[in-house]
């Protein structure tokens, strides 16, 4: 097998592949999405139980919120590197 001959493999293999990145981003997007809800509703929950915490409910659902969203960021890195 010649270097050229491979090259051109993996050249019609890549442009084959085009568009999975977005569907494993969309994929990717759905459990940080779901995991936001459920920490903003049960924050909220929090915040209609005990409304003398709701500073610090507040903090730690943004908290929250950030460490699930950077899932979604990871997603959305790995869809550009693959």
């Amino acid at each position: 097998m010649s270097l050229a001959y491979l090259a051109q493999e993996a050249a019609n293999t890549e442009s084959s592949f085009k568009g999975f990145g977005a569907i494993g981003y969309g994929l990717a997007a759905i459990g940080p999405g779901i995991g936001v809800g459920i920490v903003v509703g049960k924050a909220i929950e929090g915040i209609a139980r005990q409304p003398e915490l709701s500073g610090q409910i507040r903090t730690t659902m943004f908290l929250g919120i950030a460490f699930t969203e950077a899932l979604a960021l990871i997603g959305l890195v790995a869809g550009f590197i693959f």
